[in-house]
């Protein structure tokens, strides 16, 4: 049996009625007899009557829809994201509509005319690591459609943004290193284009500067991909195992470059914290079970996601054309697990 819902005019055919008199009697309008709404709103509920939405937007302006655009919401961080940005859409009536370009800049551009082809009322968006060239959005934000970027951002867009302190997470993550004894700290980071690789090498640089010492350029590597392939991660790690003078401890900078080098630290059967400490950005709930434990930097993954929300929503509501926006910047936290316990 096929599921289908009927129309305002099959309603209006059935009940030998006009088109205009049922869509009153379905609004409510005080011009329609109680009798005939009566009639009109048990013959739909009977019926499976279900209001149009496209109908709807073409009537009111909107879709009443967000588009939301992140690398994958296998990452944790993304997931605590998307749960704010729902919170907030749902509350204020809209819908999300959710997609992964896998640090694909092809495929970012293809998301973003998917979305723009739905009537999406506004975008959400964290930019993919291969993404350097933004003519596909700046298109769309000058023909009208309200961006608000999150997390990985374009700091040369007009336009609210919304992100971590990511320099401050990176300083504090290099100091507990340093204050923990160790002193030859690599990094392994993602795509040097992206604000995020920026900003906490930044940090980090500055924490080895405070402490009288100058970044070593074997320690640094950087993942094309933001570690969503294995291999990128183990050939950063082969790389700073294969130095003379190794490493005594790591510094990552996301969710899969995170857990994907304490893996194969644990695959090589190195000793955390002994032979190699490790600290990263994660907000993975497991962090505190993991073998060993890992102290890492957590971001407010959920609060950003209400956070960018609200300013999304604050452009599509406006009665007029807003100029002035901000950066709005969340404070990060540091969790100090067995990973990183004091040098001997």
């Amino acid at each position: 049996m096929n599921f289908s819902s009927i129309t305002i005019k099959d309603i209006a055919s059935a009940l030998n009625l006009s088109v205009s008199t049922v869509s009153k009697a379905l609004r409510d309008s005080y011009e329609i007899s109680e009798k005939t709404k009566a009639l009109v709103n048990e013959y739909a509920k009977e019926h499976n009557y279900r209001p149009n939405p496209i109908a709807q937007s073409l009537k009111q302006g909107r879709s009443k829809s967000i588009g939301i655009i992140v690398s994958t919401i296998e990452n944790q961080f993304f997931s605590q994201v998307i749960n704010g940005i729902e919170s907030v859409a749902y509350e204020a009536g809209f819908n999300v509509i959710i997609t992964q370009t896998h640090e694909s800049y092809d495929l970012e551009v293809k998301n973003v005319g998917h979305l723009t082809h739905r009537s999406i009322d506004g975008l959400l968006i964290s930019l993919s690591t291969e993404t350097a060239d933004l003519d596909h959005l700046r298109s769309l934000h000058r023909q009208g459609l309200p961006i608000v970027f999150f997390d990985r951002v374009a700091h040369d867009f007009e336009t609210h943004k919304v992100i971590a302190d990511n320099f401050k997470g990176g300083y504090d993550a290099t100091r507990h290193l340093l204050d923990s004894g160790y002193r030859r700290i690599a990094h392994i980071t993602s795509p040097p284009n992206i604000s995020i690789t920026k900003e906490r090498y930044a940090g980090y640089q500055k924490a080895l500067e405070d402490a009288g010492m100058a970044v070593h350029p074997d320690y640094v590597k950087h993942c094309a991909h933001g570690g969503r392939d294995i291999g990128e991660v183990e050939n950063a790690l082969n790389e700073l195992l294969a130095l003379d003078e190794k490493p005594d401890a790591i510094f990552t900078t996301s969710d899969r470059i995170t857990t994907t080098t304490l893996y194969l630290l644990n695959k090589r059967q190195l000793k955390i914290p002994q032979e190699m400490a490790l600290i990263g950005y994660t907000n993975t709930t497991l962090a505190d079970v993991l073998n060993p434990s890992l102290s890492s930097v957590y971001q407010p993954g959920f609060e950003m996601g209400q956070k960018a929300t609200q300013k999304l929503l604050e452009i599509i509501l406006a009665k007029r054309p807003i100029y002035d926006f901000e950066t709005m910047v969340l404070p990060t936290q540091l969790f100090t697990r067995s990973s990183t316990a004091p040098k001997n």
